[in-house]
């Protein structure tokens, strides 16, 4: 099981942050959209951050800080937040343009603001804090 818990775990956190990004979505808009469920992108908490920063904190839990292990996770997470937050996020805001030009239908909620990465980051983190320690 201990191999296993870096891929069971950031997969459990992964389905957990979009039950959270369903469940924020029925309440701020009263729909409920399954679709919402199975897309990752955009909305609250940012799922991609909450996955990446839940498998470099088992690395540096079961490996320590100065790990090479933590350093390459800690980089390949930083650059997924980056992306989620503002490669990601310009995009959406240009499909928003588009679609009210072309009356166009292309996706909007394609990134995050900065206090959906915040919290997708602090969600990851606590729960592979959480996880680890159960299993």
């Amino acid at each position: 099981m201990t191999s296993l818990k870096y891929i069971l775990i950031p997969m459990a956190v992964i389905i957990l942050s979009q039950t959270l990004k369903f469940i924020i979505y029925f309440i701020r808009s009263g729909k409920i959209d399954i679709i919402r469920f199975l897309d990752g992108m955009g909305g609250m908490p940012s799922s991609h951050s909450s996955f990446v920063t839940s498998i470099t904190t088992l690395i540096y839990l079961n490996y320590g800080l100065f790990s090479p292990l933590f350093a390459i996770c800690l980089v390949f997470s930083l650059v997924t937040i980056y992306d989620a937050m503002g490669i990601r996020y310009e995009s959406g805001k240009q499909a928003q343009v588009l679609n009210k030009i072309t009356k166009g239908n292309l996706k909007e909620s394609l990134g995050h603001k900065p206090i959906e990465v915040l919290v997708g980051v602090i969600f990851g983190i606590v729960m592979a804090v959480i996880f680890d320690m159960v299993i």
